[in-house]
């Protein structure tokens, strides 16, 4: 086994940065390493691109150790691909319920510090790197650790928090993680609790926009009608009215129902049922205490887009289902469907001691 020159550079660092380098393309490493702003001009003029992702690793590993860099340089860059680049993940949507009276105050300087330091409380090993984006966006990368084990940057969990908003959006996050952070974020932010909102997918901006109702929703009364589809079988002209009327209609219902213009890339919506089996002809199953349990799911590249064509079309009648309208209405992709009607699913409430 061959012995290695580097010894500055601990294990654990040089693992990230190989992971991290194998995961940028090519083409992109360039731009992330100038945005870094670690490299001087020679060792930026050292970086042959057109070299193998072992030889541009074994490279950038040889500079790390020159400057003596540690895992905080290291993650520093990991922030900085992430960030650029946030469709990698399952990200989920949270919401901060029942603000203190100064709730509207919290700075970012405040935040940061104040969610250090309640996190360093609840886990004795952990590390917390916090970065403001230019979207005003607070992110915050955490390696979690506990009382024996030093924090794993392997498997870090990224949360994403605009001030003054009560939204946060988590990816990577385990359930025995998750109490720990939502403390944190309730007592750093001056709240009382937080919520799971039933949002996720693997694109942030398109959970963002519809969680934050950052989207075009309000409509005209007199919506403008789309252009008339050719019908070369159609020639009488009361029969043509009635079927651009008709599909005006539907336009504008299917507008109103989950919006105008461009729409968040929502790529999945789950159904839960656990409702009573009706059916007449199975006695059987009709006749079951417990109820029918079952999960519909909807996925398409983007879901909202689909649903609208399909309204707007006549493929799917209109008015459209509540089931469906509720999606861009509530800013939620899951549903839990009772003879009640749609239940919420399960939130987590954290208190404070």
């Amino acid at each position: 086994m061959r012995s290695s020159p580097r010894g500055t550079m601990e294990d654990s660092s040089r693992r990230v940065l190989q992971r991290l380098v194998r995961r940028i393309p090519t083409a992109q490493l360039r731009t992330t390493l100038e945005k870094w702003g670690r490299l001087t001009v020679a060792q930026r003029g050292s970086m042959d691109y057109t070299q193998t992702k072992w030889a541009l690793t074994e490279k950038l590993l040889s500079v790390c150790e020159e400057n003596e860099w540690t895992m905080k340089h290291i993650t520093e860059l990991e922030m900085i691909y992430v960030i650029d680049n946030p469709n990698q993940g399952m990200w989920h949507g949270f919401q901060l319920v029942d603000p203190e009276e100064d709730a509207h105050s919290v700075e970012l300087s405040q935040f940061k510090e104040q969610f250090k330091s309640h996190l360093c409380e609840l886990v004795r090993h952990v590390s917390v790197k916090i970065k403001k984006h230019t979207d005003e966006a607070v992110w915050i990368r955490i390696a979690w650790g506990d009382s024996f084990s030093r924090p794993n940057h392997l498997k870090p969990t990224y949360v994403v928090h605009h001030l003054q908003t009560p939204y946060v959006f988590v990816t990577s996050l385990t359930s025995k993680q998750k109490p720990l952070l939502s403390q944190a974020l309730v007592l750093s932010t001056r709240h009382h609790a937080i919520k799971d909102a039933n949002l996720s997918g693997r694109k942030l901006n398109a959970i963002r926009d519809l969680l934050m109702k950052q989207y075009q929703q309000v409509f005209p009364t007199n919506y403008p009608s789309p252009l008339a589809e050719k019908n070369e079988t159609v020639s009488n002209p009361r029969i043509e009215r009635e079927q651009a009327g008709s599909g005006a209609n539907r336009h504008r219902m299917a507008c109103e129902a989950f919006g105008d213009g461009m729409l968040p890339q929502l790529q999945s919506a789950v159904y839960k049922l656990e409702t009573k089996y009706k059916d007449h002809t199975n006695r059987t199953m009709t006749e079951r205490d417990e109820p029918f349990k079952c999960v519909v799911k909807f996925e398409s590249p983007n879901l909202l887009e689909s649903l609208r064509h399909c309204a707007a079309s006549g493929i799917a009648s209109t008015p459209v289902t509540p089931l469906l309208s509720s999606i861009p209405l509530k800013g939620r992709n899951y549903f839990v469907i009772t003879d009640n009607g749609p239940g919420p699913s399960s939130q987590m409430h954290q208190t404070q001691n």
